[in-house]
């Protein structure tokens, strides 16, 4: 593949990344000239590689002695076992008159808070939820939109010692007790309702069921989305103004616990059951985004960060530890493509976003749009973009450098929930290559497998592993006292290796392309292809809107059916089916080819707007989807139901 960017030997010099080289050069004795060499060291030497993070990029705490402490397996590993941190402390360490949030919603309302007005706000919370109960372990939960002030509450929450979860605002009442039941919060913030696409959607009756449904609770706190009068929903129920105006914001208390210490309790996705509530550690997440953040983003204290997400997505997470990284967090909650297609880039340019993150979707949506930022937009001082969430297609990197910006680091990247962070992802000092993930992720030793296990070379598809251990991996799973359903997930397919379950292959340039998850890999004939391979062809026609494809069991073999929703204007005639199957024939292979091709009204996604393959196979299958609630759009499945064509 083709390289489409590349940056100057300036930019290169400057990058945080190779200053943090040359610091590690005249340290340690190595020769680091370029990411390759540093991320080999990062894997050959990890205690180093992981102790000058921590001095490079500014943790606070007491560092301690053991960087590493090997176990019996791979997942026994430690990092940092005698250090002490708090995650409030890191995120807090600048407190002045510059701006650490700025919210947009596509309401039109802003918000701007100052370091010194979060400190305020933390403060505030930290004294509410202490008279409340609240102490180191518990939980306190949020269900709340992008706002400032659910990111305030999850650093008060930390600053004691309790762990954090949330979720947004459009789960269900069963979707959400699903997952906050088996955390058992004491406190829980909620909103009374929020936009989306020009209308506003009601939590209050579902607030009702949800707090019937947590008996740990020892109070609600309602956040109003509009400043208007409280909703009473029980006796514990305080309205945000009656709780924060309560006190009077004084220095935040920071109490350190060891670096191992639960930070955040996130959820898979739960479409084949009950989310597994996956418990992150505090030091290794944050300072595993740290390294993404300062080294692989080249975020720097002043930046202005920026992710699309809901408060239930792991880059919320993410974008919440920039602030780590003294720089300012950008939100916006609402559609991204209301109340115009360009919301977005207005927003880059009235924030002045330094990085711009978002999901391959919505570029391919822009594209589709044919919305050209570069020629309605300034967009001066935009220097990264960041996609994940699905596979960006070789026509997007085209999109952007054609109709975004043409000077501009566009970072492909992908990890999970699982680790809260990425195992590839960008080299702001190194070329961009059309269609490809640039690099394993520092710290993080990559390899691709065979089923049996065997490393595979450039060109051949397999499975995607870490062989080495990293900080970020959970704690634990709740309610898996022994382990079992965490080892499984992760170390039963390969032995002392992490199996992200994301279906890979090596690039001739030493990138990454990934071709979909394991778990819905196609298997026609015995040979398995990768999902993105089909949908970055598919996907490319005006015609097609979106589009979902599955391996259905047929007649003692596997069949390919490709499922499409088409735009307005479009029908899916033999023409166009013909076209479609010629250009998978041709541009992939004769096996890539679907045997059906079917006109669906809609297609089922998650709550963080990823489609459900797995949905929909169940469901052609014969089989049923076990917790609906997962997804955002359950209704979308009774159309497959009846389908004659899979019968």
């Amino acid at each position: 593949m083709s390289q489409i960017w590349e940056p100057t030997k300036k930019a290169r010099q400057e990058s945080r990344l190779m200053d943090f080289a040359r610091t590690a050069e005249n340290r340690f004795n190595h020769e680091l000239p370029n990411y390759d060499a540093i991320h080999n060291w990062s894997t050959d030497y990890p205690e180093e590689f992981w102790s000058h993070a921590w001095d490079y990029l500014g943790m606070i705490g007491t560092k301690g002695s053991k960087v590493i402490t090997k176990g019996k397996l791979f997942q026994d590993t430690v990092f940092f076992s005698d250090s002490e941190i708090n995650i409030a402390e890191n995120l807090l360490q600048r407190n002045d008159e510059t701006l650490a949030i700025i919210w947009h919603s596509e309401t039109g309302e802003t918000l701007k808070l100052t370091w010194a007005e979060l400190h305020g706000y933390v403060s505030v919370i930290q004294q509410g939820l202490i008279e409340m109960g609240v102490k180191e372990g518990d939980s306190v939960a949020a269900w709340l939109p992008n706002r400032p002030e659910t990111i305030a509450i999850m650093i008060a929450t930390v600053s004691i010692g309790a762990i954090f979860t949330s979720a947004s605002p459009d789960f269900g009442s069963k979707g959400l007790l699903d997952r906050f039941s088996q955390v058992e919060p004491k406190v829980l913030f909620a909103t009374d309702q929020y936009p989306y696409g020009g209308k506003w959607f009601s939590c209050t009756e579902r607030l009702h069921d949800v707090v019937s449904g947590l008996p740990t609770l020892q109070g609600t706190i309602v956040i109003p989305y509009l400043d208007k009068d409280p909703i009473e929903i029980g006796e514990n129920n305080l309205s945000w103004r009656n709780f924060v105006e309560q006190y009077t914001a004084r220095d935040v208390k920071f109490v350190r616990q060891e670096f191992n210490h639960p930070w955040y309790i996130l959820y898979s996705s739960g479409t084949t059951g009950k989310p597994k509530c996956i418990v992150h550690r505090s030091g290794g997440v944050l300072i595993k985004h740290l390294v993404e953040h300062g080294l692989q983003c080249d975020i720097k204290p002043g930046d202005r960060v920026f992710y699309y997400t809901t408060a239930g997505w792991m880059m919320w997470n993410w974008l919440a530890s920039a602030l780590a990284s003294k720089a300012t967090v950008v939100l916006y909650d609402g559609s991204p493509f209301y109340p115009t297609p360009y919301s977005l880039f207005d927003l880059v340019d009235q924030t002045s976003t330094t990085l711009f993150g978002i999901s391959a979707k919505y570029l391919d949506s822009c594209s589709k749009a044919r919305i050209s930022p570069v020629d309605s937009h300034d967009l001066s001082s935009l220097r990264t973009i960041c996609s994940t969430g699905s596979t960006l297609s070789a026509e997007a990197f085209d999109y952007v450098y054609s109709s975004i910006k043409t000077n501009i680091h566009l970072q492909s990247m992908s990890g999970g929930t699982d680790l809260c962070g990425c195992l590839v992802g960008g080299d702001p000092t190194g070329p961009v290559h059309r269609g490809e993930i640039q690099k394993s992720a520092l710290g993080v030793g990559i390899e691709i497998l065979n089923e049996n296990g065997d490393p595979l070379g450039k060109g051949q598809q397999g499975e995607l592993v870490s062989n080495t251990p990293f900080p970020s991996m959970p704690l634990s799973f709740l309610n898996d006292e022994a382990g079992e359903k965490y080892n499984k997930a992760y170390f039963e397919k390969y032995l002392g290796k992490w199996h992200q379950g994301d279906f890979a292959e090596w690039t001739a340039t030493n990138g990454v392309v990934i071709h979909g998850r394991s778990d819905t890999t196609l298997n026609p004939g015995g040979v398995r292809i990768g999902t993105a391979e089909i949908y970055n062809i598919v996907d490319s026609f005006s015609e097609i809107s979106e589009s979902v494809v599955i391996s259905q069991e047929w007649e003692g073999d596997n069949r390919i059916v490709l499922f499409v929703i088409v735009s307005e204007s479009a029908t899916l005639d033999e023409e166009l089916k013909r076209k479609i199957k010629s250009s998978l024939r041709e541009q992939a292979s004769p096996r890539h080819v679907p045997s059906l091709i079917i006109s669906v009204p809609d297609l089922p996604r998650t709550r963080s707007g990823k489609l459900s393959e797995l949905a929909v196979k169940a469901v052609a299958e014969g089989s049923s989807v076990s917790n609906t609630e997962a997804l955002a759009n359950p209704e979308a499945l009774d159309y497959f139901v009846e389908l004659k064509e899979l019968q």
